[in-house]
């Protein structure tokens, strides 16, 4: 914590910026150690069967049983097994206080140690209306881990937070048995994806993200890889998939709390397996992209009843590499491509190593951009993608796109079974590029490198405005066993700094997240991690074995000595409906004093993540009216261009701290 900044700070950050000017303008763990229990001793989880249970809740200290090694053998109800050691390390009971970092207490950067600006990269200007950061109050604080559930017997492949505070996620239903039962006794439906055979296993959950329990959820077809958005109703919405979900949209209910997935086959225009979704102003969504799939659907809101409505996007077949090279064997590095509702309404597409903005109305191409050296950044290389938050201003509202790693464009090929028995892992990229969709006359803009590559991982909103860079691997690419060295150390990302300050190393897990993981943003201010399944089965003795522990990971701001400055949002006298264009209030007590330069207002739409990409996200700073202890007037986004229709976090920032985030509307 730090005192207000002194006149001579204020100077040396005036200093600094006109010298970052100046030169712009002059010319162009591996392994898996134990986690201690809070009072210094390990806890050593002690295997338990889930039972067919009428509730089918996982105690978030109770471990489940998981059938050892082959996923085919079942281990009879009321037995326990043998933890294998890949996972046999201590836990921490959900809401224990931090876990000792792996490897001991990180090594703490002085604060105002000065970072190295790699000689590589050309210093950039701070974008236009970015906020400094001179009013935040300081920390070394690299963030905490904490085993959130030691076992919730569902692999995360893909993730969804509902504003029900429950978060949804799935897997596979045609891959074999997970390592939880579906429940109650004797549930055994029979599975179109496995020749009508019946299946006693859940392949879906509901996880409780207040109190790490969850239940089982039944889905019906096959959501192997599919994608997904929430209506404005605040339902889940599920599209594509495999085998017989290839064409289907499934809905999951927000209201009710036994509620199981909903399935309609055969609804979309065309397959959908490795599709993207982005809601769009009407609460609509596109559905783009997928594998041999060079099209988009329009889903509407609200119903799982309508006609398809299919457009035909060339520039999908243009980035697909190469075009099949034989019998099963694809490579493609444009799936699940990287989209972004823009606030003039268009959608910006990248796909491979280009990217384009088109209407999403009428599937007419608006504006070509030139490719992206360096490399392929979607499935299977699998970079990051985000849209820097969006500051809304009485103009035009800047609007940037990053994308960071992947791997080059022959990197798949390299090491997947299909295609070579000479498998080499390529290192993953460490580059990022910003493009500024504002501004008509912009281009790619080579932003400061990762301190490490990175494939697979997930680019998160933080509610401060920083992103952060978490999960994923340095070696491979995506697909089953195309990886190795997991990337343990979540990176902050904080794009208006200075050139050479932007990215900064947080304590790491030790705990792999490699393909199919996922995480995603909660109201607390906290990261929620799952999954983790480069197997095809769930397999527990391999060398990164099928996760199915939850963690929880703590960032920078939520320091133990900041916590008397957090921020509290009184829900009573709160609005929690927010019309366009209006003001609203927000009642909130605050510890210091306050004004429109150290408060900030943010809105972030929870995302549907899979395959290291958060579909929808979105943060948006909203103007304030007053600021004062007590009380908050702000003004709404104008419309739904800039905030599509639906549920929304609310933080309050004060100096960097965030508050707890209540959900509200936006209509």
């Amino acid at each position: 914590m730090a005192p207000p900044p002194s006149s001579a700070s204020i100077s040396r950050v005036i200093l600094a910026l006109f010298f970052a000017f100046s030169i712009t303008t002059a010319g162009p763990h591996h392994g898996m150690g134990q986690r201690k229990h809070g009072k210094g001793h390990t806890i050593v989880p002690v295997p338990v069967v889930i039972p067919h249970g009428d509730p089918a809740v996982v105690p978030p200290g109770d471990p489940a049983l998981v059938p050892p090694g082959d996923p085919s053998h079942v281990v009879p109800p009321g037995t326990s097994a043998d933890v294998p050691p890949e996972i046999s390390d201590g836990t921490v009971p959900h809401g224990d206080p931090a876990v000792v970092p792996p490897g001991g207490t990180p090594t703490v950067v002085p604060h105002g140690e000065p970072a190295v600006v790699p000689s590589v990269v050309p210093p950039a200007e701070i974008p236009p209306g970015a906020p400094l950061d001179e009013n935040d109050f300081e920390t070394d604080f690299k963030g905490s881990w904490a085993i959130d559930n030691p076992n919730v017997g569902v692999a995360a492949m893909q993730f969804q937070l509902m504003p029900n505070n429950k978060a949804v996620w799935f897997d596979t239903t045609s891959l074999g048995p997970s390592a939880r039962e579906l429940g109650p006794p004797g549930n055994c439906p029979k599975s179109p994806e496995m020749n009508f055979k019946p299946d006693c296993y859940a392949h879906a959950i509901a996880y409780d993200i207040e109190t790490g329990e969850s239940r089982t959820v039944y889905m019906d077809g096959e959501p192997w890889c599919s994608s997904g958005h929430l209506w404005p109703t605040g339902d889940l919405v599920a599209t594509g998939g495999t085998r017989g979900g290839i064409k289907s949209v499934r809905m999951l209910s927000m209201n009710d709390p036994n509620a199981n997935f909903v399935e309609k086959k055969n609804i979309l225009a065309d397959n959908r397996w490795y599709s993207s979704n982005q809601v769009l102003e009407d609460g609509s969504a596109v559905v783009v992209g997928g594998r041999n799939s060079f099209s988009y659907d329009i889903v509407p809101p609200n119903k799982l009843e309508f006609p398809s409505q299919k457009f035909n996007l060339k520039f999908l077949q243009e980035t697909t590499v190469p075009k099949r090279p034989g019998p099963g064997m694809y490579i493609e590095n444009n799936l699940y491509p990287f989209l972004f509702l823009i606030p003039d309404g268009n959608v910006f597409l990248f796909a491979n190593d280009r990217g384009i903005i088109f209407h999403p109305s009428t599937g007419a191409i608006v504006r070509n951009f030139p490719k992206l050296p360096g490399g392929a950044r979607n499935y299977p290389a699998s970079g990051m993608a985000a849209l820097l938050p969006l500051t809304v201003t009485t103009g035009d509202i800047h609007t940037e796109v990053v994308i960071c790693g992947g791997n080059s464009q022959e990197a798949y090929q390299s090491v997947d079974s299909k295609h070579t028995k000479e498998r080499v892992f390529m290192p993953a990229l460490r580059d990022c590029h910003r493009l500024v969709l504002s501004d008509h006359a912009s281009t790619w803009v080579k932003e400061q490198d990762m301190p490490s590559g990175r494939c697979m991982g997930d680019l998160l909103h933080l509610p401060t405005g920083d992103l952060l860079m978490i999960n994923g691997a340095q070696k491979g690419v995506a697909g089953w066993e195309n990886a190795i060295d997991p990337n343990f150390t979540p990176i902050l990302y904080t794009p208006h700094k200075p050139m050479g300050q932007r990215f900064k190393e947080m304590v790491p897990t030790n705990i792999a997240r490699m393909y199919h993981s996922v995480s995603a943003l909660m109201p607390d201010g906290k990261i929620l991690v799952a999954g983790s399944n480069p197997h095809s089965k769930y397999l527990l003795k391999a060398e990164y074995p099928t996760e199915l522990r939850v963690e929880k990971f703590s960032p920078h701001y939520l320091d133990p000595a900041l916590a008397g400055h957090r921020p509290v949002i009184t829900p009573e006298g709160t609005d929690k409906v927010l019309k366009y264009g209006k003001e609203f209030k927000i009642n909130v007590k605050f510890s210091g004093q306050v004004n429109d330069k150290n408060v900030k207002v943010t809105l972030v739409y929870p995302p549907f993540t899979t395959h290291g990409f958060s579909m929808n996200q979105r943060l948006v700073v909203v103007p304030l009216k007053t600021v004062a202890d007590g009380s908050i007037t702000a003004v709404a986004p104008l419309s739904g261009k800039i905030a599509p229709p639906g549920y929304y976090m609310l933080f309050v920032n004060f100096r960097g701290v965030p508050s707890k985030a209540i959900w509200v509307h936006i209509e």
